[in-house]
């Protein structure tokens, strides 16, 4: 069985094409969160930084939302805040 890090990480791999993907779990640090409350514990705040040419014509707004679109799946089962830095390479 995967982690919720691990199936984060193989859908956006799959959606984007990163060149860099950094998913971090920082479930710990909402710990005593009021809005956890009713949430099982773990695996609920995770923060992620991608850059993938695929975001490149894309605003700050739609990287945001095909993101959240790509991880539904992982919101209807338990997933509960995603801090995203998303951005296209550098052009040279």
């Amino acid at each position: 069985m995967s982690t919720r890090a691990e199936r984060i990480e193989q859908t956006l791999r799959a959606a984007f094409a990163p060149t860099v993907l950094d998913v971090v779990d920082e479930s710990g640090r909402h710990a005593r969160h009021a809005g956890r409350q009713g949430l099982p514990a773990g695996e609920t705040h995770y923060a992620v930084t991608m850059v993938a040419e695929s975001l490149r014509d894309l605003s700050r707004l739609e990287r945001s939302r095909a993101v959240h679109e790509a991880l539904a799946a992982e919101f209807k089962s338990g997933l509960h805040a995603l801090s995203l830095t998303l951005s296209a390479p550098e052009s040279a």
